[in-house]
């Protein structure tokens, strides 16, 4: 078997937890090898995402790497038997690797929180906002239109019959920030509303009087893994955008995310009456916001 490469991200995930699982275990890349019938040079595949290993196989590993049978081994054993194909091959033509790993992990999460200092989170994005944004950076028109069609395809991971929890805090420079026009920024606040109706969408603005900590952090994004162990990191930015399985990283993000929560406004409940928005809210705010364009 040729290896791959260009291996995609849930591909490199899998290796490197089974790099990290052998090296626990004290073990050799020629002693896991041999449990393979294999060379090193195998293992050295495996583990770089280039190569695939068969079920038995797998179970060989993780069970000579002392991975006890639960939610870590049973992830391992998806990650490495789910094929990896979904809606977005139909965007093999244009999305470039980084755009397709990132629909495929969003369809497997668990939970996704985001944090977004600059534009409206892509899952929340109108059509029209979605084509001013990326046409901005797109020059060739028939491109950005099918880019626009992929970022709203990837809606569907809140819209579909299984939705996933969502929650995202965005700062108030975000919603000021003209893109497009004035009635393109309306129909997106709008939208921001009536997504935030849905149960499992949480939106929480991040205000200016509540200082600089939402720029300091940066985009990011939280993927919730299948186990424990198994979350993501996803850095969105303009020329080398990245993902990142490192525990201490990915517990860093977490408590960032969780700072952030704790000094945005309170969540959007378009439910609440009037005389709940005595004090400024999330709601309150992004009308407030949309009233004065």
């Amino acid at each position: 078997m040729a290896a791959r490469t260009s291996p995609s991200e849930r591909q490199r995930r899998l290796g490197a937890e089974l790099r990290k699982l052998r090296k626990r275990a004290g073990l050799s890349g020629d002693a896991a090898g041999a449990l393979l019938d294999a060379d090193r040079t195998r293992i050295s595949h495996i583990e770089a995402g280039r190569m695939d290993v068969p079920r038995n196989g797998l179970y060989r590993l993780l069970r000579s790497y002392g991975c006890p049978e639960g939610p870590l081994f049973d992830g391992l054993m998806d990650m490495a038997h789910d094929r990896g194909r979904g809606w977005w091959d139909e965007y093999r033509d244009m999305a470039v690797p980084v755009m397709r790993d990132l629909a495929e992990l969003e369809s497997g999460a668990a939970h996704i929180r985001i944090h977004e200092p600059l534009f409206i989170p892509g899952m929340l994005q109108t059509r029209e906002y979605a084509h001013a944004v990326i046409s901005a950076l797109e020059p060739e028109s028939g491109r950005a239109d099918r880019l626009v069609e992929f970022r709203v395809d990837r809606q569907r991971v809140l819209t579909g019959d299984r939705p996933t929890p969502y929650h995202a805090v965005i700062s108030e420079s975000a919603l000021r920030v003209l893109v497009g026009s004035e009635k393109i920024m309306r129909k997106q606040l709008l939208r921001l509303i009536e997504l935030a109706r849905l149960p499992h969408v949480t939106v929480q603005v991040f205000p200016f009087r509540a200082g600089a900590y939402s720029a300091y952090c940066g985009p990011f994004v939280l993927f919730q893994g299948s186990a424990p162990g198994l979350d993501t990191v996803y850095f969105d930015r303009p020329v080398d955008s990245a993902f990142t399985g490192d525990g201490d990283r990915v517990r860093k993000y977490a408590r960032l995310f969780e700072q952030l929560a704790s000094s945005a406004l309170a969540p959007v409940d378009p439910e609440a009456p009037p005389e709940s928005h005595e004090s400024q809210d999330s709601l309150g705010l992004i009308q407030h916001i949309m009233y004065d364009l």
